[in-house]
């Protein structure tokens, strides 16, 4: 795993943090802009189709196409940044974008650009759907030539995590720096709706009862990190809207939840989380917390919490812990049974019982930031952003069962159907 940035180095992208927001209220949040239309959509996939996951590999721009079961061997890789020159003359000739695009490259970057960040395929197979954060925006890329099909530039300065409908035909961003989601139909790039949310929207999840979930982190790059500093973060809080009309049908503020439960020292940036089959229970993980929360969604209550292991060599210095991140990456088995979480700055992965929240052996993985599922459903698949490689672990062992090399830094990995004789965009 890299070093871990010095308290120094971390309070001083604090200060840039902090300047930027003062752009912000300056300058103003930004807006939207309608999808700019690249080039004709590419012809639809072939009838065939073959289940991938897609990697993203956030500091070098592009996203690997792995099988999503046995040996996850790489299939093709896909450049998602062809226009690269284009954004950069954009931004140097923008002094408040430059000065984003900066901070976005010294703060949740680690001194990296950020070109990639989630990825998710549209129902025909034809094209990848990216957003990036440095550019803020999203783009679908013809999975056949490469080629940019629409961009649509999100709210403000920075894209983030993505989430896409149960029928596939719509796609759910969040607009980071705006504190707004946009949705788009996920063919044309046409944004549907939006809607407004706490500070720093980061994940969204649709849920089978028609509704869309977004959780804000607030302010993860400054090193106000100790507990009782919390309140300076932000407002943060889960926003739940109906996915047809983006009207907002409830708020939760875990930090009354956390409060009732009796853990006001933890933090209420809720971070990856996954639903129970039945969308009865949540599991999520917080900022700073070796471990994750359980939430019954009937009766509105935090229920459980599970610490796990720390690493002895993991620094207890919170600053040092990427964008205030001790453990990220949560999925869940397809039967309920048991959950998979990645130890982000503790180095590991662990299958845990989702009954007694009982963990399994501590598998060493290098800073692994994300975990899903594979398409059989009998692994845990992990991002290992430390080594540049995707590992999956048995759900049934809690053992690793294959690794694969991918490129710089990957991040988050989705399962997705691409052309069944799809190796890579065609030359030329």
């Amino acid at each position: 795993m890299p070093s871990p940035r010095t308290s120094g180095t971390r309070r001083l992208l604090g200060a840039l943090a902090a300047s930027l927001a003062l752009v912000t209220a300056s300058a103003g949040a930004g807006s939207a802009s309608a999808p700019e239309p690249v080039s004709a959509a590419g012809p639809t996939a072939s009838a065939g189709l073959r289940e991938v996951m897609f990697v993203g590999n956030n500091w070098d721009g592009t996203a690997d196409v792995i099988a999503s079961r046995g040996d996850f061997h790489r299939i093709g890789r896909l450049n998602v940044i062809p226009d690269k020159e284009q954004r950069l003359r954009e931004i140097r000739l923008n002094p408040i974008r430059l000065a984003y695009f900066l901070g976005v490259r010294s703060g949740p970057g680690e001194g990296h650009d950020q070109f990639v960040d989630d990825m998710y395929a549209t129902p025909d197979g034809s094209s990848m759907v990216v957003s990036r954060p440095s550019f803020a925006d999203v783009v679908s890329l013809d999975l056949r030539t490469g080629r940019i099909n629409w961009r649509f530039p999100v709210a403000g300065y920075r894209s983030d995590h993505m989430a896409v409908s149960p029928d596939g035909s719509t796609v759910a961003v969040s607009a980071s720096t705006a504190n707004t989601v946009h949705v788009l139909d996920i063919a044309t790039g046409r944004e549907l709706g939006s809607f407004k949310t706490g500070d720093k929207p980061h994940e969204n999840v649709f849920t089978s009862d028609g509704l869309l979930w977004n959780m804000s982190i607030g302010e993860v790059t400054t090193a106000l990190d100790a507990p009782w500093l919390d309140w300076s973060k932000g407002d943060r809080k889960i926003t739940v809207v109906d996915a047809r009309t983006f009207r907002t049908v409830r708020v939760i503020d875990m930090r009354d939840r956390l409060d009732a439960f009796g853990r006001g020292d933890l933090s209420d940036a809720v971070r990856p989380l996954v639903f129970t089959p039945d969308e009865k229970k949540v599991y999520f993980q917080v900022s700073f917390l070796n471990g994750f929360l359980e939430y019954d969604v009937d009766s509105d209550r935090v229920t459980r919490l599970k610490n796990l292991p720390g690493n002895p060599a993991t620094d207890p210095d919170r600053t040092t812990w990427v964008n205030d991140s001790r453990h990220h990456g949560l999925s869940i088995s397809p039967d309920g049974a048991k959950l998979c979480v990645a130890g982000t700055m503790d180095d590991y992965v662990t299958v845990v019982d989702r009954e007694t929240l009982t963990e399994g052996p501590l598998v060493p993985a290098s800073k692994p930031y994300w975990a899903t599922v594979s398409g059989d459903g009998r692994s845990c698949v992990i991002s290992e952003s430390g080594t540049d490689r995707v590992t999956a672990v048995d759900f049934a062992t809690g053992r690793r069962v294959a690794s694969v090399d991918v490129g710089d830094h990957p991040q988050r990995v989705r399962l997705a159907r691409v052309p069944a004789d799809w190796t890579g965009p065609a030359a030329g």
